[in-house]
Formats: structure tokens, sequence, C-alpha cells
């Protein structure tokens, strides 16, 4: 049956349901698949007891590979021989359901599958797909239940020819329906088929026999206590179950049975308790509504309160500031009166001006004297010009930071619900954001909701993301990189929550993360390096051969730097990755060099004796911290001895003490191949500690090196911890 068919048919029985037709007591929830949201369709249990149809775990684990495909072709090189494979759809598929398929380390493993009926991350085991049951029980109740839906649509032949029969019975045997014609006719008197059994009408044929999903010649007889499902002999013959406790499937049958019907009969034994339940639950729903409009309008109160409060503020505010605006006003007019009077003609010395006019001695002296004082008082201010009044209005500003921090935290009373703690150690980020926090004293929360917003001091605020946590840690993902991002968290206990707790300032990485694992072909010294099994750290070790060659001291014996590379290359792009060097160490060195340069390098002739054995020794004849080619193909900085070594500059200081700074607890190495630029930072503020311009005309790769005793540790993606879930009946 196509999709849309299936969409119309569910619809349909839907209908049916809802008008009446069809009495299924109430059960239509537990024949609906949590993931399409339809009747189930060859439904699958999974190890949390949860069923889902086939074809949605398919598509779930498509889209997480689909996902993951899209990210890593975002942060690698297309040329990687680790992506360079594409397939189709169905391909993908068949890799998801076939036995055994994993990830690589720095992933979650494919068969970590997340159930949408419980939300939780399920291991599928090895086999994936392929190793889940049917559940048959839960089909056959469906179908069941489709038939009663469709009693009015009959079921058609299979066998005739059009236009075919109504149906009468259908072979399991053979996975059809027949009209009593048909069924005489390939089911004859005295054949094999004759005995083929045959029911009612039904589009469900499910094998009379369960087969195991390891086995798959094998019927399942067993049933195993610790791992709650049923196997065949050979899981406990030599399978994964052999040393496990295992019972016959008819004594589990028996007892599962037995359990189920005791507890059935209690429920329905209870039946008026649990009307009154409902009753009761009903009239708390209805006295919760009450409370809550009560408890709307007494918040709506306190908040017309505080607008009465700031409405007054208001007004008094802008009176004041409106009087003195006045007066200044005022005070400038005045003055520009003044000033005017001092031109020709006009005021003053238009007054003066005729006084000189005067020619009686007597009257010009009575009238001048004081004349005279007033020109010379305006003669002053001429000379020492003051306005009368300010303009600005720095006096009045409106502080509002206190009562704006205070009206941030403004909630619920907290009834004793502490705030929580962000751990400000434990919170970091890289390709996603770890966010940890604990609840201070003996009472814990029920829930905590987790807010996170980017800061943009440009624009306008942005509203707060929440997201509900039932732990103490969550991780946040799709962040945008070089951003700002603020955390806080609030605890809930019932209905009521603390206020939020003091924000984190996290500052995200400049690019997208890079993954890539240690590589152990090109160029690693397994005498002097040793490399763990995940290929994400690799330590310096003083073999049996640099013990030897220590005889050669007296003729002069200089140790060379062992090279490590990343197993995937940078062609274009931004990239992002990080690593930690440890306290220990005593010289490692760490950035990129492109293809040609490394090959240079781990192919040229070792000669130990010579301290210009290579460009990298470590001593100044061949270092790469005195050249200034600005288009160098390679660049890497020195750390050792808990330092951090700024290579030498002509454009800035080469004082030592201008150059070592502390050695950072994680260093991040920034590639941008558009710009031809290198930059390395201090992960723990994400702050720029160095950059210089790099040729990238060819593939570039992360490229590390040691000499003496030291170690590096490849920063670990951060990816949401996969719950663990108890399996139960």
């Amino acid at each position: 049956m196509s999709e849309s068919g299936e969409m119309s048919e569910f619809g349909y029985i839907m209908e049916l349901l809802a008008k009446g037709k069809v009495t299924i007591k109430n059960i239509e929830k537990e024949l609906i698949c949590p993931a399409c949201k339809e009747l189930f369709t060859h439904p699958l249990i999974l190890p949390c007891q949860h069923s889902v149809c086939h074809k949605c775990v398919k598509e779930l684990l498509l889209s997480l590979d689909d996902s993951f495909n899209d990210v890593s072709s975002d942060n690698s090189n297309q040329s990687s021989p680790r992506l360079r494979v594409t397939s189709p759809s169905m391909d993908k598929i068949d890799k998801i359901t076939r036995p055994g398929w994993k990830r690589n380390s720095l992933t979650p493993r494919t068969t970590m599958f997340p159930c949408p009926g419980c939300e939780h991350d399920v291991d599928l085991g090895e086999r994936g797909v392929s190793g889940l049951f049917r559940n048959f029980t839960l089909e056959t109740i469906v179908e069941r239940y489709r038939q009663a839906a469709r009693a009015a649509t009959a079921i058609m032949c299979d066998l005739c020819k059009p236009p075919p029969q109504e149906s009468t019975k259908s072979c399991m045997d053979c996975s059809a329906s027949y009209c009593n014609e048909c069924f005489k006719i390939y089911h004859p008197w005295g054949t094999v088929k004759a005995q083929h059994e045959y029911v009612g009408p039904t589009t469900n044929f499910r094998p009379k026999i369960l087969m195991c999903p390891e086995h798959e010649t094998e019927r399942i007889n067993m049933y195993c206590e610790l791992c709650r499902r049923p196997v065949c002999h050979l899981c406990k013959l030599g399978g994964n179950h052999s040393n496990h406790r295992v019972t016959t499937m008819s004594s589990a049958y028996k007892t599962l049975k037995e359990k189920l019907s005791k507890d059935i009969d209690f429920l329905i034994g209870k039946e008026s308790q649990v009307k009154s339940q409902i009753s009761e639950l009903n009239l708390l729903m209805k006295e919760t509504e009450c409370n809550g409009e009560r408890a709307k309008e007494e918040a709506l109160v306190h908040f017309e309160k505080l607008f009465e409060i700031l409405e007054d503020r208001k007004s008094s505010v802008l009176k004041a500031i409106d009087a003195s605006k006045k007066l200044r006003l005022e005070k400038f007019h005045t003055q520009v009166e003044e000033y005017q009077g001092l031109l020709e003609n006009n005021g003053l010395v238009g007054y003066a001006q005729e006084v000189l006019k005067e020619t009686d001695q007597s009257c010009f002296v009575q009238t001048a004297k004081q004349l005279h004082v007033r020109i010379q008082k305006a003669t002053e201010s001429l000379k020492s010009f003051r306005p009368a009044a300010q303009a600005s209005f720095e006096d009045y500003v409106v502080n509002t930071s206190k009562q704006t921090e205070v009206l941030g935290e403004l909630s619920f009373f907290s009834s004793g619900i502490d705030i929580p703690e962000i751990n400000e150690e434990q919170s970091k980020v890289y390709n996603n954001a770890l966010i940890n926090w604990h609840q201070p004293g003996k009472d814990k929360a029920d829930s905590y909701v987790l807010e996170y917003r980017k800061i943009n001091r440009d624009e306008e605020m942005i509203s707060w993301n929440e997201v509900e946590v039932h732990g103490t840690s969550k991780v946040i993902s799709n962040l945008e990189s070089n951003s700002h991002y603020a955390f806080r968290v609030r605890a809930y206990r019932g209905s009521i929550c603390s206020p939020c707790s003091r924000e984190l300032l996290l500052h995200t990485p400049p690019a997208p993360v890079f993954s890539f694992l240690f590589d152990e072909k090109c160029g690693y010294n397994n005498e002097h390096l040793l490399l763990n099994l995940k290929r994400d750290r690799v330590e310096s070790r003083a073999g049996f051969n640099v013990l030897l060659a220590a005889e050669r001291i007296q003729v002069g014996y200089y140790t060379s730097l062992d090279y490590i590379i990343g197993d995937v290359g940078i062609s274009k792009g931004k990239h992002f990755w990080a690593c930690r060097v440890e306290p220990y160490s005593y010289l490692v060195k760490v950035g990129v060099a492109s293809s040609d340069k490394l090959q240079e390098w781990l192919r040229s002739p070792r000669d130990a004796a010579s301290p210009r054995y290579e460009q990298d020794s470590g001593h100044d004849s061949g270092s790469e911290e005195a050249c200034f080619d600005s288009s160098q193909p390679f660049t890497l900085v020195t750390i050792g001895m808990k330092k951090f070594f700024i290579p030498k500059s002509p454009t800035s200081s080469n004082e030592p003490e201008n150059r070592v700074l502390p050695m950072p607890t994680s260093i991040g190495i920034f590639l941008d191949c558009d710009k031809g630029k290198v930059s390395f930072y201090d992960m723990d503020h994400m702050k720029c500690l160095y950059e210089r311009q790099v040729d990238c005309s060819h593939t570039m790769y992360p490229a590390f090196a040691l000499m003496g005793s030291g170690g590096i540790q490849l920063e670990e993606p951060i990816t949401a911890k996969y719950l663990d879930y108890e399996e139960d009946v």
C-alpha cells in the first residue's frame, strides 16, 4: 500500500472511530506510532520496550546519518578519502540495517537510536535494526481494528481474474486471500496445501513461528531473564547470551501471562476507585483553572501598582526636566538681549551714541557716568564670554541600572527553592556548548529550565531560548560561530520556580569545528611516539634507540622532532580545532603544514648528528621562527615547560619577555584557507594569541611535533551524553 493510501486509510478509520461506528474501548492511542502518528505498520520492539514502525526506524536512522554527513562535509575537506564516497538513500538504508555498522570514534555509534516514545537514546546493538523483533501481537491488534473499521469494505480475492470476487478466507502459509472457488483450486484435497492454516479474510500475514534475528534459520524457544528478550538455543550455546540465565518459552509465557492477567484483574477490580480519582482530578482541574485566573488577577494588581509608581516617577522627572529647561532658556534669552544691545544703533550702544550728541557738559556728565559703568561691564563680558546656563542635561540622566536588574529578576516567591549555580569550570563551548550547574541546599528541584540567547549589542534585544532539563547538565547545539552567548538557569519544584541564576557568557569558536584523528601511517614514528587506540592522544617516549644514541654525546648528538599529522586534509573554507598539551611536556609544536612541506619533512634523510638535520629542529639555524616569509606553507608555534612561545616577527618586539606567555589549558587553531591566515587561540577565553599569513595553495593538514617527554590530547567534540536506560518488561 502506498504512503498516501495509508494516510487516507488512517483518516478513514479515525473518522469511523469518531462517529462511534467501531468500538475499540478507547485504546486507539496505544495503536498509533509515536513517530509518524499513524496506525502501526510492521512495528518493531525497541530495547526500551516501546514500539515503532519499521519504516520510521529506518527513516530516523537515515536522517541522523544525513545530518552527520552534512556537518562533516561542512567541517572537512571535500577531497578527504573519508568523505569522498556518496551513496543514494537506499544504499544508506541498507548500510544502516546491515549488522555491525558503526561510525568513527569521534561521533556516536549509529546503533544509538532516539526513541520517539520515551525520548531516550537506546542502543540497538551491533546488528542494528536487524536485531529487533517485530511486535506481532500489536500488529495483530492493529489489523483487527483495521478490519473492524473497514467492515463495509470487503477484502477481495488475490487470485481471481478481473473482476475479483470477495474473499472468504485467507491462507497464512500462502499469505494470500481467496474466494471459495479459488481456495478449492489452489488448495486441492489430498495435497500438502490442503493442510495450510487458513483464517477469515485479513491482510495481516504473520509467520507461524518467530525466528531469531541473529540466527535466521533458528526458531525462538527460550527467554533470557537477564536481557528480557526471546532467544534461540544457538544464542545460549555460543552467542551473546551464553552466560545468561534463560528459561523455556512456555515457562516465560505462563509467568508473564499470569502476571499480566493479575495486573489487569487488579485494575478492573479498582474501577470504582479509578472513577473516584478521575472525579477528583476533574475537580482539581476546575480548581486549578479558578486559582490560575485568581493568580493572574493578583499579578496584574501588583504590576498595575508598579506601573502607577513608574508613571508617578516619570511625571515628576519630566516636570523637573521641563522646569530646568524653561529656566535655562530664560537665562539664555536675557543674555541674548544684552548682547544684541551691544550692536551698533541698537540697545546700549545706540543709546550711548545718542548721549554723545549732548553738547551741555553738565547734562552729559550727569548721564554719562552711569552709562560708562554699563559700557565697562559689557566690555568685560566680551573679554570673558560665559553662557548664562549649561546646555547639557547630564545631571538629569535617569539611572535605572539597579531597578532594571531587580525587575529582571522579578519572579514568584521561591518557597524555599534555592537559585541554581552554574559551574563555570565544567561549562565550556566547542562544537556545541556544555552547561553544567548544581542546586545548592539539600532540597532538589523537580526540573530546570536552561535559557540562552545570542548577545548582539548592535541590534535590539534578542529573546531567550528555553530548554526544559531534568538533570543538571545540557548540551546546546546549532550555535553561531564567533558569537557571544549568555546562559542562565532557573529551578522548578511543582508549579513554583526560582529566580534565574547568574548569567554565564561563552564565546563560540570563530569557525565550525574540524573533526580528525592522528594519522598512524603517514610519518608516524612508533619508536618514539605512542598513539592510543582512539587515535586522539599521542605521547612522546624515550625509546631504546635514544638510549643507545646517548653514547654519541661526546661527538655531538641532537634530538630531533617527531612529527605526526591529522588524517584529513583541508583545501578550502574556515576550520577550527583544539588540543591540550600536557603540562609536563618539554617541547611541543602545533600548527598547520602543507602536503608538499610535510613530504619534505617526513621523507628527508635523517642525520641525527647534525643540528641542521631538519628545518624545524628547534635550533635557530633552521627554526621557522627565523623565517619572516609571509607566504610560507606552514606555521607552527612552540609550547613547552608550561609556556607558550610566540614566534619572532619583524613587526613586533622580539624580546623574550614579550614572546613568552603562560601555557593555556587548551589551544585552538583557526585556519582560514580563503584568506590564507592561521590563528592560535586560548580556548579558556577564546582569545587570539598569535596569527600570521600562510600559503594555502596546497592541501593543508593539522601538524604536530614532539621532542623529549610530552603529550598531546585532541579536544573531544561535545555530544549529548546517552542516558542509561534500564530495560523493563
